[in-house]
């Protein structure tokens, strides 16, 4: 492992523990709130809250093994086990947001059946708003640094975090309307969790899309592959790229290409001029990009 992977694994260790340690602390407060102020939303937020922990575990353990280098049994290295560390996430934002959304709309059922909502108490809705700053602030933090290391694990986190504030969001308002509204006002609570709901199942799509194209070797974008030959062709000598083969590997992606050279020059010279093209598409695409480039004669 280079020193710049070495940073990089170090990188998202440090943005993943704040966010579980932040995480622990918000779950323990939340469903002390949940359960002292008599709030079924602070607790079902609490249970969010809870997702989050535990995806910063799933980071923290894909990170170190798709960190790995390759081996003989992983040609090219491990980095899809970040990918697959981004897909559980994804499934598991997917499936809260629905439980999210199933208890809100069962509670608006019973509402509008006659029965009656139990009044949360303040201790609640103060929780919430606490949930809502530390919550957001940890979003913009993690998705900053996700960024900074190219890692979508980190970044699939970093929305997780954005979901827990928006549900949050639902959850004050849902609470603020009961206890200042009165009785007849205390579906608002179930009906804000429905709403943020559908918000939380859209992100946990958005980030199963790409992962489902990597995982089916999806190519990389037509804007990708056109910078790519752009720098073959900027060398001399240098002609036809075709045969071009893209895809993305957790954080980095491979390239094939077949690239055509005068037949009369050495080996030695176009061995040299291919290897410059690597250290190219590298220094453009990320250092740990795996290139391969078949070089044929001009016709």
């Amino acid at each position: 492992m280079n020193q710049e992977d070495i940073l990089r694994e170090k990188g998202i260790y440090r943005v993943t523990i704040v966010g579980s340690i932040v995480n622990f602390l918000l779950l323990v407060f939340k469903f002390f709130a949940g359960i002292a102020g008599h709030s079924a939303a602070m607790l079902a937020d609490a249970v969010h809250s809870l997702s989050d922990f535990v995806t910063d575990i799933i980071v923290i353990v894909f990170v170190r093994i798709s960190a790995k280098p390759e081996d003989e049994n992983h040609d090219y290295g491990h980095g899809k086990y970040e990918t697959l560390a981004t897909a559980i996430i994804g499934i598991f934002l997917l499936f809260v947001g629905f439980g999210i959304f199933w208890n809100g709309a069962s509670s608006i059922y019973r509402f509008l059946r006659g029965g009656s909502l139990q009044e949360p108490g303040m201790l609640a809705l103060v929780a919430a708003l606490v949930s809502i700053v530390f919550k957001e602030a940890l979003y913009q933090y993690t998705v900053f640094k996700g960024k900074k290391l190219n890692s979508q694990a980190v970044i699939a986190n970093a929305w997780h975090h954005r979901s827990d504030a928006l549900s949050s969001i639902g959850t004050a308002i849902g609470i603020g309307g009961a206890i200042l509204l009165g009785s007849h006002w205390r579906v608002l609570d179930p009906a804000a969790a429905v709403i943020v709901s559908f918000f939380i199942m859209k992100v946990a799509v958005q980030l199963l899309i790409p992962c489902v194209d990597e995982l089916l070797e999806k190519s990389l974008p037509a804007e990708m592959e056109n910078r790519m030959k752009e720098t073959i062709l900027s060398f001399p000598g240098v002609s036809s790229p075709h045969n071009l083969r893209t895809r993305r590997i957790g954080s980095y992606c491979a390239i094939e290409v077949h690239v055509r050279m005068d037949g009369k020059i050495s080996l030695e010279e176009a061995h040299r001029t291919a290897t410059a093209i690597e250290d190219k598409l590298r220094e453009q695409f990320g250092r740990s990009t795996l290139v391969s480039i078949h070089v044929e004669p001009t016709k």
